[in-house]
């Protein structure tokens, strides 16, 4: 799909605030409330937009532990890595993961409510993800900016 200049601003604007209500969203980017929302709609089906969520400040919630976690595996064929990606998706404890250019293979966050409880994640998931053969992690101190 080809995004136009309206396009770009309905989803600047969605970044900003994913709850709008689509009369106030077609205000902001000069559109109709029917043309606005055809255009959402379209976004949406194209796979530019892939869903709404809430930002939560995790910290705030339960004590919670954010871990940066870099991951280099044995191999980096396709079996492997699609062996890892469909673990990962196995973990909730694991929010975001990244295949990367450069000297790591993966960059994970992970959320803990402790650090023992990372510790759990480290040595019971992280440690036994297929074709693991360097885990280097992180411990964020606090959230500068989260969009």
């Amino acid at each position: 799909m080809k995004l136009d200049a309206i396009d770009r601003k309905i989803l600047g604007v969605l970044r900003g605030n994913g709850r709008i209500p689509n009369n106030e969203l077609a205000a902001a980017v000069g559109l109709s409330a029917s043309a606005c929302l055809r255009r959402v709609r379209l976004l949406e089906q194209a796979g530019v937009i892939l869903g709404y969520t809430a930002v939560v400040a995790e910290p705030e919630v339960a004590g919670a532990l954010t871990a940066i976690v870099r991951i280099t595996l044995e191999k980096q064929t396709e079996d492997y890595l699609n062996r890892f990606e469909a673990a990962v998706r196995r973990h909730p404890e694991i929010v975001e993961c990244f295949l990367m250019t450069g000297d790591e293979d993966y960059i994970l966050r992970t959320v803990a409510d402790s650090p023992a409880a990372y510790e759990v994640i480290h040595k019971e998931i992280l440690s036994r993800l297929p074709g693991v053969v360097r885990i280097n992690s992180s411990l964020a101190i606090r959230s500068v900016l989260a969009t």
